[in-house]
This record gives structure tokens, sequence and C-alpha cells, in this order.
């Protein structure tokens, strides 16, 4: 499983991408991948994520953005040294297309900032 990594103002994004072959009908053009995300944070304070800004690209040159509060309903605040991780998924009518955006973080100051999010491919011919 390949995986994409950045880090923003010390906080490490990394992104391991699946095709998830048995939930995927390609008569159907439907694409399912799964995507495993880990937070680091190698600052000296606090994070507190607020926010997601994904796009989602298709081969198709199809593009849905997504935005909204937080991961999997939640908005972690992850200490120095210490990680959050979570999984989701997406769908795409092509076998291949890719995935990038930013989450909005927060220092304890007030102090808001973006973290990029890596763009990361999907394809469905890699499992």
């Amino acid at each position: 499983m390949h995986s994409y990594a950045c880090t923003t103002e010390g906080v490490k994004i990394t992104v391991r991408p699946v095709f998830l072959d048995g939930q995927s009908n390609a008569i159907e053009r439907k694409f399912v991948f799964a995507y495993f995300v880990t937070i680091e944070n190698k600052s000296n304070e606090p994070v507190q994520l607020l926010r997601r800004h994904w796009f989602i690209h298709d081969s198709k040159e199809s593009v849905k953005e997504v935005e909204g509060e937080g991961v999997i309903g939640k908005q972690p605040t992850i200490m120095p040294g210490e990680s959050h991780e979570y999984n989701s998924f997406c769908v795409l009518e092509t076998m291949e297309g890719f995935m990038e955006g930013t989450y909005l973080m927060q220092r304890p100051s007030g102090e808001q900032f973006k973290v990029k999010i890596p763009r990361f491919h999907l394809r469905a011919a890699t499992n």
C-alpha cells in the first residue's frame, strides 16, 4: 500500500489509499476507495482540527468538493508528539482519480492555519 505524506507548520499528514474491489462494480461504473489518514503533531503546542476541505477528481476531469466540520464527526485536539488516525472512503465513476485538500487547524492562542493534505492517487488496478 503506497503512502503519501507532507508536513505543514509542524503537522504531518500521511494518507494510504486502498481500492476496495469487493465493494466496487465496473459494470455500474462504481469504484470504491478507502483512505487511511494519520495526522501527526510534530510542533511544540497542541493543535485542534476544525474543518476539512477535499477536492475529489476522477479521470473524466470531474471534480467534487467536500467541506465540513472535523473528520468523521470529530474535531480532535492533538497534543505535541501525538497523532490522530481515521479512515474514510470515496466512490468514483472512473477507475482512476486523485484526492487532495486542506485541514483547518487551530492553536491554543486561537490562531488558525491550513495544513495541506497531500495529493494521493486512486487506481482501481493497484490491488
